[in-house]
């Protein structure tokens, strides 16, 4: 069993009552690692430490340019440790190596080199006045930062929420979810041997609810909390937070549509189709699971889909050849397999795909379910997709937009300006048009509705991680 500490003051710490817990690893079904169970005790030291640094250390006070060479000093260390990394998470979540080690380590350190870079060469407002004064815009940290973050993408989230608030000169309590605690811990001791001085990365574990997620978010020390996650949790910090007027980023729940238009290019269509539900089993909040096809391609695309879904390789996770690993808890898998249940309960039937070995669902596609069902409204978290036919357009962003949530979009077509129509007329924060999951971290990331409150990304997130100041000066005599 390895062993995981809080990691808070600089120091890899036990919690103060001595508490632990197991992560399991969700294809062996057993306990993997020993972890330090936090209680609000635990956080408070954090939320301590995290202040001090900012209020006495030295990393508030560093320039742009030297925050950002400890970042890149520490993004050197993430690709340096990048097997250790992802072997952590595929084994606490059970997310396939080849993503983890292909895709969420890379991000992860793109994410830290990324905004160690963006904070230097980002301008600030300068407003020239006729009166004699010139008046321009500063971006202090904002403080101590509380950042939450979920179980399918633990050390590329992590990343994501801590590198703007360190660039911008924040502190920071890092809060993994309890299903994968490890990479998080294993980023902090990389963090201290990058140079971070003490205090200004610190990690406790713990739960949510009268736990180290709570004390978190109801703590008048934080000055900033971004969290995501499910809609439902997001609620609650909004209410926790709502106390102290701490202002939030929540990057909530999703059940994206994906619009398959009759004149697309169907390789292109069924290949980034599969990947948007298929991908991480389906754990995805930005999946695209509501396929809605078009009448004059749906016979066609459906069967290349299926044999597509069918041909995906599900196994042990830590094999470089498996597509699908199992998901990501025994409570997550009957959730899941739950919904097979209601979806029949509601009429519709599993066209392929279904409940598999230890905690696998296979890649499910359901047919014949409505528009008001709730496999087709309530967000699944899992590799199941359910197919719906339009007609025309109106009918297609219709049904889109019918839904509380609003995080993202897909649709496929050749028509440039349907494109854009689509596109404009999607209530969503992203859309991707012929293509998913492609990201240029300067643009805005969130979503509308249910699906969360402001957007992190580029000067987004400056914004969010800073206090924008505006400073007014005389400059000539009145």
């Amino acid at each position: 069993m390895e062993s995981f500490g809080h990691v808070i003051g600089g120091e890899e710490v036990e919690s103060r009552d001595g508490a632990t817990f197991e992560s399991v690893d969700p294809w062996e079904r057993t306990g993997w690692a020993t972890v330090a169970l936090g209680s609000p005790a635990d956080a408070d030291r954090a939320v301590a430490a995290a202040r001090a640094a900012f209020d006495n250390g030295p990393w508030p006070r560093l320039s742009l340019a030297e925050r950002g060479r400890i970042l890149h000093r520490l993004a050197d260390l993430v690709e340096a440790n990048a097997v250790e990394l992802a072997t952590a998470d595929t084994t606490d979540m059970g997310k396939p190596i080849r993503e983890t080690l292909g895709h969420d380590v890379p991000r992860a350190a793109q994410n830290l080199r990324f905004f160690a870079d963006h904070s230097t060469v980002t301008a600030a407002e300068s407003f020239p006045m006729a009166t004699g004064h010139h008046a321009y815009t500063q971006y202090d940290p904002a403080g101590v930062v509380a950042a939450i973050v979920p179980w399918n993408f633990p050390l590329m989230m992590a990343t994501w929420k801590v590198a703007p608030a360190l660039a911008w000169g924040n502190t920071v309590v890092l809060k993994p979810a309890e299903q994968s605690p490890a990479s998080a811990t294993l980023l902090a001791r990389l963090a201290l041997a990058a140079g971070l001085p003490p205090g200004v990365l610190n990690v406790v574990h713990g739960y949510g609810p009268g736990s180290v997620g709570q004390a978190l978010t109801e703590s008048p020390q934080v000055d900033r909390i971004t969290f995501t996650g499910e809609t439902t949790t997001g609620r609650a910090i909004s209410r926790a937070a709502a106390e102290n007027l701490t202002p939030v980023s929540l990057e909530l729940g999703g059940k994206g549509a994906n619009i398959v238009f009759d004149d697309c290019d169907i390789d292109r269509a069924v290949h980034w189709s599969i990947r948007a539900i298929f991908s991480n089993s389906g754990q995805v909040c930005l999946a695209g699971s509501r396929l809605y096809v078009q009448r004059g391609v749906l016979d066609t695309f459906l069967r290349r889909f299926t044999e597509a879904a069918q041909r995906l390789v599900i196994g042990n996770p830590k094999e470089r050849s498996t597509e699908l690993g199992p998901l990501s808890s025994e409570e997550h898998f009957r959730k899941v397999a739950g919904y097979l249940d209601i979806a029949a309960a509601d009429g519709a039937r599993v066209h392929t795909g279904g409940v598999g070995d230890g905690w696998t669902i296979r890649p499910t596609i359901v047919v014949g379910a409505g528009q008001r069902a709730r496999i087709t409204q309530e967000e699944v978290f899992g590799p199941v997709v359910v197919v719906l036919p339009f007609d025309d357009e109106q009918e297609a962003v219709a049904a889109a937009n019918d839904t509380p949530y609003g995080l993202n979009a897909m649709l496929f077509t050749r028509d440039l300006s349907r494109a854009h129509r689509v596109s404009r007329a999607l209530r969503v924060g992203t859309v991707w048009t012929n293509c998913f999951f492609v990201r240029d971290l300067r643009a805005p990331f969130g979503g509308a509705k249910n699906s969360g409150v402001g957007r992190e990304g580029g000067v987004f997130s400056r914004d969010f991680f800073t206090e924008p100041k505006a400073v007014v000066m005389e400059i000539a005599d009145a």
